[in-house]
């Protein structure tokens, strides 16, 4: 009977929460109860400052992360990036955080993060901003908490930080590649009743490849106001509405190079009501390119629906994309959409292509071979929205000029990709990507062909 007693009050104890993306917002102030610690990590999650019972919110938290991937092409860059004799390139990709969050009562606190990411065994060496950064501070920031009425505050975020609004499609911490983005930035969170409103000022850091050598990007700045609130038009709605401005005086298209100053008004609609997932986002951006008017848009949409009742629970998706390409090269004018800061994957792990001038329709599929084992199966098509524009990298670079030919069709890209959660800190995922060109390629079929292949483990405490 003890036993039964024992074992009855064991599951009436509360699993430890998932670890976040923003590891910034975790809050460990729940194991204040001696009897939540179930966790190996927990008595550094928690660290009490004052005695029991007085000054709880005073502590300070360790957290980390490990992650060790490979990755191999054939034929990068569409044949045209540093590859061996045989046309592959194989290499050895390592990460590691360190943070530490200190609170020192409800209004202030204290949070700094160290990065090192390492490359090993790449031909052509590391790529800039994404593969290396030997050691250096990745976050560092304070926060002034400023509370008004039981409902409403505001706190001020003052330091080098990460952001990710949304989906990730417009300012991310970019966490695919081997190093993370992040902004010396200011910033003020509002909270007041249901709505939760971000403003803030910022300028990209630069992960370079040395120790404590990380610096504010000088070309670039971002700034703008970011709103969230649930909405009851739609099942489950939420709605996010922002205004983005970006400048980056080394603006780089297949027009030219020149001062780029965009103004970016977005809404996002979304929400889970069960089985059913939805997501949609339109955008608009205006400003000036050089001499020229910028005059871009985009509108993502994406859609899952979940089949609990079959085998394999699988889930449905269909995602629909279109952004708006250059119409004229030899006008002043700009009508190439700019994703800012996007997520490192935008359609899959290898991300070949950037969302700019395209159109993308993606079906997929997600099945359940355990609990935490699950398969997605994808296939991306893509088409230029203009074809008076070129192909644009993820990092908004161009990567074919607009003299390849005047098709449109660029090619799809099938994907299969599995994660395990084999544990709250131990996860594994691998994953193949092929790229079948299109007509817009009209090199040597032959040297555009890519396939793509990767596999990590992460350790989180």
């Amino acid at each position: 009977m003890e036993t039964a007693v024992v074992q009855k009050n064991a599951t009436m104890i509360p699993a430890a929460p998932p670890f976040k993306l923003l590891r910034y917002d975790e809050d460990y102030r729940y194991l204040r109860d001696p009897n939540r610690h179930i966790d190996l990590w927990d008595s550094v999650k928690y660290i009490p400052l004052g005695s029991p019972g007085d000054r709880d919110d005073w502590f300070f938290s360790i957290g980390g992360e490990m992650r060790q991937r490979y990755e191999f092409y054939r034929n990068p860059g569409f044949g045209s990036g540093p590859s061996n004799s045989r046309g592959t390139n194989d290499y050895l990709l390592q990460r590691y955080f360190l943070h530490g969050d200190l609170h020192l009562g409800p209004h202030l606190r204290f949070f700094g993060q160290f990065m090192s990411s390492l490359e090993h065994g790449r031909v052509g060496g590391a790529r800039p901003e994404v593969d290396q950064n030997a050691f250096d501070v990745h976050q560092g920031f304070m926060d002034v908490v400023i509370p008004f009425t039981e409902s409403t505050s505001a706190t001020w975020r003052l330091g080098r930080q990460e952001f990710e609004y949304g989906s990730g499609r417009l300012v991310s911490v970019r966490e695919v590649p081997n190093t993370r983005r992040s902004f010396d930035a200011a910033r003020v969170l509002f909270r007041t009743g249901k709505w939760a409103i971000d403003g803030f000022w910022g300028k990209p850091v630069r992960n370079r490849f040395r120790v404590f050598d990380d610096d504010p990007d000088r070309n670039k700045s971002l700034w703008g106001i970011y709103a969230v609130r649930p909405h009851s038009f739609l099942p489950d709605g939420h709605a996010d509405l922002y205004y983005l401005g970006f400048e980056n005086r080394q603006g780089v298209f297949i027009q030219g190079t020149a001062h780029e100053v965009r103004h970016t008004l977005g809404a996002r609609l979304w929400g889970q009501p069960a089985p059913w997932e939805y997501n949609a986002e339109f955008i608009w951006q205006f400003g000036r390119f050089g001499s020229g008017d910028i005059n871009a848009w985009a509108v993502a949409t994406n859609l899952r629906y979940w089949l609990n009742d079959l085998p394999l629970r699988p889930r449905l998706g269909l995602t629909l994309d279109i952004t708006s390409g250059d119409r004229n090269p030899d006008s002043a004018n700009l009508q190439t959409y700019n994703p800012l800061f996007p997520t490192g994957a935008y359609f899959n792990l290898a991300d070949l292509l950037g969302p700019s001038n395209f159109i993308h329709i993606h079906p997929s599929v997600d099945i359940y071979l355990a609990a935490k084992l699950r398969m997605t199966l994808d296939w991306g098509f893509f088409w230029r929205e203009s074809t008076h524009d070129g192909f644009y990298s993820i990092a908004t670079l161009p990567i074919r000029s607009i003299q390849v030919n005047q098709k449109r069709f660029s090619g799809s890209s099938p994907a299969v990709t599995v994660a395990w959660d084999f544990s709250r800190h131990v996860t594994m995922l691998a994953s193949y990507v092929h790229f079948f060109p299109g007509p817009a390629f009209n090199d040597d079929p032959g040297n555009n062909l890519v396939d793509y292949f990767t596999a990590w483990l992460t350790y989180k405490f």
